[in-house]
């Protein structure tokens, strides 16, 4: 029997050997060999996070190393790409998510707020950068229908650029970021009619301008019954996934919701973007938008991260150096006109001087959606491939001077706004619509509110209820005029200016209160209130934590950020559900801001110094008897606070003379100071038994 068992493992291990020996024969002969995509996409995580790395160590933005990352491997430089068109579609997939992102940040209610910048300050950016084109082409003997084509490759701007840019400086909210985003929308809107009008421009005679115009028609009647029926479908659709509690089905649908919007609106003639874009707008006014959010983003920077390196490699440096002059020229020539066609317009809506600027250089680059144009228009003989070339260069080098264009333009808007206007106040253009800047009449110890925000308007409400003078500054002309309406003190002017803060009689207020989302205009108006009057009290609110020490190196008084806000609310809870009183949470909240939040900023915690009692499991808060406590004159016999409550009164504090273990007959009086121990649920049925409640009801018996 054993040799049998022995002899049959011999034979099984013999099959195994041989079968294997059979496998390496075979895997020998056959050579390794992945998916082209797969390998491309190593390849490019290979180069671009060392590439990310040095510019981050160089302190340069990271998507100008992404982009130099495709530069380097891609068709016009080492070739390392082989399947350029995966990587294209990926590239795509990352704008979608980018947008998608985006709009989870806005509401249809936000957008409302932004339709003067969209239709008035999209549609004058648009059609004027197209005019300017058509007027500097045509003078340059190029024919008409060119003329309007180049006007629309330039009218574009690179949304993806932008709006990760502003995303990453923390700067969405602010007034500039918020006009780049209007007309950014407009833009992509206009690419429908843009690709419709192309074979016309081509002298093609096959399409009619009529049929033009039905498309178009078409295409915006489609576009408002696609935010519609979304508006109405996606949450409930949401909703019926959340219930089903599968964070995986969650995943899966938020993605398939991003995406399948973008193929709808394909469908339809428009952007994969802006598709997208509607997805997440109508997503944010859900409850489900902080965890969408939160699901998608790691998707979206490792796809996006992609598109940034997909337009890299559109750039030949061969073509780039032989036309190196021409390419230059092109290159300033379309900055500096969107600049100044950009900045005029943001200055017509109202907007002051440095915000105008800041609008005007985030936008002064070519748009991806330029290259669809691009291409298009080479099928239609609009584009000769010199040309495209060209542009090309012109266009990737735009972009990459995007991030730098940014970061250097709240320089920018500051000088100009200080040496064009000099002393003078920014209210020669607008005095007409009655929304200029008031000397402020006789103000004194006042409030200045700087931004009319939720934030701004609920303090401006508590403030009139109270009878407090104040007055409010905003630099959106239209919330300015819409606020004055109703009656409300407000000015249009820009706080960082030394003159606006003094028309509002900054050296006699009592405070000033920093309730915008702009954190560069935030920084410089603490800087200039606190040179201007050194004993006012400077509050800031902020979005994040990163931004707490330099607002109080600046002057700040107090710093209030969202974040430090919401981690207060969060312990207090915490705590509140372990069981300790409502006394100890609230004197830990008191403390830490007391102590300007240096607890959670610090990078060692301090030792704790709470008003928890040693004694385990106990409680032992003070208490301060007020005039309308029943407790007055009243004897601790009589108010039989142990047996109504289960804590033990063990001193009372009275004309600064402490009893220790009152006996029973002891009178409370006004202004008593009552020592408790005890449980925190017999501490918090003591106290409610010695402060009055509402009725008339003490608890008490009778």
């Amino acid at each position: 029997m054993l040799e049998y068992s022995a002899n049959l493992v011999t034979n099984i291990i013999s099959k195994i050997k041989n079968r294997q020996s059979d496998r390496s024969l075979i895997w020998d002969s056959r050579p390794m060999h992945t998916p082209p995509l797969f390998n491309d996409l190593l390849i490019i995580l290979l180069v671009s996070v060392p590439v990310a790395f040095l510019c981050l160590r160089l302190k340069l933005p990271v998507l100008v190393g992404l982009m130099v990352t495709g530069v380097a491997i891609g068709p016009y430089g080492l070739r390392l790409i082989s399947d350029l068109e995966g990587i294209e579609v990926l590239a795509e997939i990352g704008v979608m998510l980018l947008l998608f992102t985006i709009g989870l940040e806005f509401s249809l209610a936000r957008l409302r707020e932004l339709k003067r910048l969209v239709l008035i300050g999209g549609g004058l950016q648009v059609l004027g950068t197209i005019a300017v084109v058509v007027a500097v082409s045509s003078f340059l003997g190029r024919g008409i229908g060119q003329s309007v084509f180049f006007g629309f490759l330039v009218a574009l701007s690179s949304t993806a650029i932008v709006l990760k840019s502003y995303v990453s400086r923390k700067e969405i909210d602010a007034p500039h970021g918020r006009a780049g985003i209007g007309i950014l929308l407009f833009q992509d809107i206009s690419v429908v009619f843009m690709l419709l009008m192309l074979p016309l421009l081509g002298g093609d005679d096959i399409v009619s301008f009529t049929q033009i115009v039905i498309d178009l028609v078409s295409s915006l009647l489609a576009l408002v019954l696609i935010v519609a029926g979304a508006w109405f479908t996606l949450p409930r659709f949401l909703k019926l996934i959340v219930r089903l509690r599968s964070p995986e089905l969650f995943l899966l649908t938020v993605v398939l919701v991003a995406l399948g919007m973008s193929w709808v609106t394909a469908h339809f003639g428009m952007s994969l973007a802006l598709g997208a874009f509607i997805a997440g707008m109508v997503i944010a006014d859900s409850e489900f938008s902080h965890q969408a959010t939160a699901e998608i983003l790691p998707f979206r920077d490792v796809f996006n991260s992609l598109f940034f390196v997909s337009i890299g490699m559109l750039l030949s440096f061969t073509s780039l150096v032989q036309n190196a002059f021409v390419v230059f020229e092109l290159l300033v020539l379309v900055i500096v006109a969107k600049v100044v066609i950009i900045w005029s317009i943001i200055r017509i809506l109202g907007y002051p001087q440095r915000v105008a600027i800041m609008t005007a250089m985030g936008l002064a680059q070519i748009g991806e959606f330029s290259f669809v144009l691009a291409r298009a228009g080479q099928s239609t003989s609009l584009l000769s491939g010199t040309d495209y070339q060209n542009f090309l260069a012109a266009s990737i080098i735009s972009m990459i001077a995007t991030p730098f264009l940014i970061a250097a333009a709240p320089r920018i808007g500051y000088y100009f706004q200080f040496f064009k206007d000099g002393s003078r106040e920014e209210v020669g253009n607008i005095e007409d619509e009655d929304i200029h800047l008031t000397s402020s009449g006789g103000l004194q110890q006042h409030v200045i509110i700087v931004g009319y925000g939720l934030n701004g308007q609920n303090l401006s409400r508590v403030l009139r209820a109270v009878g407090i003078p104040y007055t409010i500054l905003d630099v959106n002309a239209e919330v300015v005029r819409e606020a004055k309406s109703k009656g409300e003190k407000i000015n249009f002017g820009d706080a960082t200016r030394r003159e606006v803060l003094l028309h509002s009689k900054v050296e006699k207020a009592f405070a000033v209160v920093l309730a915008m989302s702009d954190a560069q205009a935030a920084r410089r108006t603490v800087n200039q209130v606190r040179s201007l009057n050194e004993d006012v009290h400077i509050i800031v609110r902020t979005r994040y934590v990163s931004e707490i020490n330099e607002l109080y190196e600046l002057g700040a008084n107090e710093v209030i950020p969202e974040e430090f806000e919401t981690s207060i609310e969060i312990f207090s809870r915490v705590l509140h559900r372990y069981g300790f009183s409502r006394q100890v949470i609230e004197g830990e909240i008191v403390r830490i801001r007391q102590q300007g939040y240096e607890m959670l900023r610090s990078q060692s915690l301090p030792e704790p110094k709470t008003a928890i009692s040693a004694v385990e499991g106990s409680d032992t808060i003070t208490f301060v008897l007020d005039s309308d406590s029943p407790a007055v004159g009243k004897t601790l016999g009589e108010l039989d606070v142990r047996g109504e409550s289960g804590a033990t009164v063990i001193a009372v504090i009275t004309d600064g003379k402490t009893k220790l273990s009152p006996g029973a007959d002891f009178r409370l009086s006004e202004g008593d100071t009552v020592v408790l121990i005890g449980s925190t649920k017999k501490v918090d049925r003591a106290i409610s038994l010695l402060q009055p409640t509402e009725g008339g009801t003490t608890g008490f018996n009778a």
